[in-house]
């Protein structure tokens, strides 16, 4: 009990210093406020959980930075009846947020220790809408599509085709597209069949690694 009294004190500080004075809107700042962080990280980190930056989670991977997954979280803009791809599962974080503002979320992971691990800590958790699946996100979800928005939090080295193909007409994606070590977070809309790109800031990613990403 007294440890879930600190954590709820630096959840709180974290969305009040790091992500409310950013501009961040008031149902993202809720959201961040109610979803544990600290149980999607490894145990060596906990003391950091709710610091403002990204932690290791093993096999190369990392938990993002908290404002980054609030800033990603608004720009899709999402009412609460959306069907969503995830695509690089990791730690689990990012699809807990999402599976707070969305109907249901699919979410795919390349390292099955990993997905494993998320897949545990999301239904020790009480999440019952979200699916999480071994695969090459890269290639999306392609028996499930299209979905109303997606999320790709590894950084592709150009907007990979067959994302584009899975969403959904009106749907929006956001995706980390650039170099290996650095890459421009872009909104992806799609509208009468038009797609336009958006930069909305630069940023840091693990690569995303598949048929439509990096090839290792």
């Amino acid at each position: 009990m007294k440890d879930e009294i600190k954590f709820a004190q630096l959840r709180e500080r974290m969305v009040a210093t790091q992500i409310a004075s950013r501009g961040i809107d008031k149902r993202v700042l809720e959201i961040m406020a109610r979803v544990l962080r600290h149980r999607f990280v490894l145990p060596e980190y906990l003391d950091s959980a709710y610091e403002d930056h990204p932690l290791p989670i093993g096999e190369g991977q990392t938990i993002s930075q908290p404002y980054m997954v609030a800033l990603m979280t608004e720009c899709l803009g999402l009412k609460g009846d959306e069907k969503v791809l995830e695509i690089g599962t990791g730690s689990g974080y990012q699809a807990a947020i999402l599976a707070e503002i969305s109907k249901e979320v699919y979410t795919i992971e390349r390292f099955e220790s990993l997905a494993e691990r998320a897949k545990k800590v999301l239904s020790d958790l009480g999440y019952k809408n979200v699916k999480v699946i071994v695969g090459d996100g890269s290639r999306g979800l392609e028996e499930k599509a299209p979905f109303d928005r997606i999320m790709v939090t590894a950084g592709a080295p150009i907007l990979p085709k067959s994302l584009v193909d899975q969403l959904a007409e009106g749907g929006k994606m956001v995706i980390p597209v650039g170099g290996s070590f650095s890459q421009a977070l872009l909104l992806v809309e799609k509208e009468k069949g038009k797609v336009k790109t958006t930069s909305v800031c630069g940023c840091v990613f693990v690569p995303l690694i598949g048929e439509y990403g990096w090839k290792r």
